[in-house]
């Protein structure tokens, strides 16, 4: 073969590779940005309201089971007029104004607008979404239930007040890699997410559809990856990216080891309580959840509030990932006096604490939990209960950060994962170090 022949050949076949990788990607980019999948299974929800009046109220409800001021209302702004800083590892993004102005809000949006935004990620113009706007999870929210949403948003006060733009690093601040994003990671769903099996209980499914969908519990009950996808299924627990606190594991059964990490010795009741009132007799709602409890979850009904519950007392087990390394005696002995100089008075001797005011640790889900940041955390800081109107007046634990070193902090939160049958590690000096 002549050297010429040789080099034809071989450009003819760098050609049809390139092709190649140009047809991935433009087929990757077409999976990213096409539109596909209708509504979460009718069963789940109640029929649309016909009543307009009615309609507006269910969408204040659904806006806050969701929780949504929290990412479009800044402290002190007027409601759901944009502005709250929602951090991530890839840079800050602002949660926009989502009132019925027609220059800076969504007034000009449509109900069809506002459809695809929930169900498909894009906005009226056909731009793709940031997936901190949870549309990963509100995709499973029904037609239905998105016209009540939007019929509310559009009865409050027009505010006149443009979103923030986001501050996002390179190369995320390049709106069309989206695509790419989401032609791995984003589905437009007409199904629940997998994790636990078919419901067909009414009564789980309404509960399966609040977790999944507007509740989107996932994101923070699971771990992510790189590039900030949940992976894996079900609510397994993981890092809160961005926050510093952890999600603990929501699934009911134990784990195959026969540790209990999640759910496993809570009833539905003391789930549902949780939900409503911040406090139960296995723990209280402190960090991210408190405020999802003060947002959000505290005004469910007691019916969608118990069907959550039995929804999460339906998910099967999920092991806990990685090895447990038991403190030294020494830390152990140092965490029991620092214990009962600092804890015991509120905690009691046997970890379980007093009920609703001072909860239990032992079997505590944030104490036992794969990582000791929740533990740290409080601590170090303190903090309270949600104020709810079941618990208007919580308790609360004064910060110690100021009174105890980090391997004070260590030697104590080592001893309360590892005592009155809690098996969950020992923690260094280093962790409560980043922590602070």
């Amino acid at each position: 073969m002549s050297r010429r022949t040789w080099r034809r050949m071989a450009a003819r076949g760098l050609t049809i590779l390139l092709l190649l990788l140009v047809a991935a990607v433009g087929m990757l980019y077409w999976l990213g940005t096409r539109e596909a999948g209708g509504e979460a299974p009718a069963r789940a929800v109640a029929a649309p309201i016909a009543d307009p009046a009615q309609r507006v109220a269910y969408g204040a409800y659904l806006a806050r089971v969701g929780d949504c001021a929290a990412c479009h209302t800044v402290r002190g702004g007027a409601p759901y007029a944009g502005g709250a800083a929602i951090p991530t590892p890839f840079g800050t993004l602002y949660g926009p104004n989502i009132t019925p102005d027609t220059q800076t809000g969504i007034g000009a949006w449509t109900a069809d607008d506002f459809w695809r935004a929930l169900h498909h990620g894009k906005g009226p113009d056909g731009q793709l979404l940031y997936p901190a706007f949870p549309y990963t999870e509100y995709t499973r929210v029904t037609r239905a239930d998105a016209d009540a949403l939007y019929a509310y948003l559009r009865s409050l006060p027009a505010v006149r007040q443009e979103s923030r733009p986001h501050e996002l690093d390179f190369p995320y601040d390049q709106r069309y890699l989206l695509a790419f994003w989401r032609a791995l990671y984003f589905r437009s769903a007409t199904e629940p997410a997998g994790g636990a099996p078919a419901a067909t209980d009414a009564g789980i499914a309404r509960g399966r559809y609040l977790v999944e969908g507007l509740g989107h519990c996932v994101a923070c009950h699971a771990s992510r990856n790189g590039w900030g996808a949940t992976s894996g299924a079900g609510l397994p627990g993981g890092e809160i990216l961005g926050l510093g606190w952890y999600g603990p594991s929501l699934h009911a059964g134990p784990a195959p080891d026969g540790s209990a990490p999640g759910l496993a010795q809570w009833t539905a009741a003391d789930i549902a309580a949780l939900l409503r009132d911040g406090v139960s007799v296995h723990g209280s709602a402190s960090g991210p959840m408190a405020e999802v409890v003060t947002g959000g979850t505290q005004y469910l009904s007691p019916t969608d509030a118990l069907a959550m519950a039995n929804y999460l007392k339906s998910l099967p087990a999920a092991s806990v990932a990685g090895t447990i390394s038991p403190p030294g005696k020494a830390v152990l002995q140092r965490g029991e006096k620092l214990y009962g100089t600092y804890c015991v008075a509120c905690h009691q001797s046997q970890g379980e604490g007093r009920p609703p005011a001072w909860p239990a640790l032992a079997g505590n889900i944030s104490v036992t939990a794969p990582s000791p940041q929740n533990a740290i955390r409080v601590v170090l800081d303190g903090g309270f209960a949600p104020a709810t109107a079941a618990n208007p007046q919580p308790h609360g634990m004064p910060p110690f950060g100021q009174v105890l070193n980090d391997d004070d902090v260590a030697a104590v939160v080592s001893y309360i994962r590892n005592q009155w049958g809690n098996q969950a590690g020992g923690v260094t000096a280093l962790q409560v170090k980043r922590a602070r």
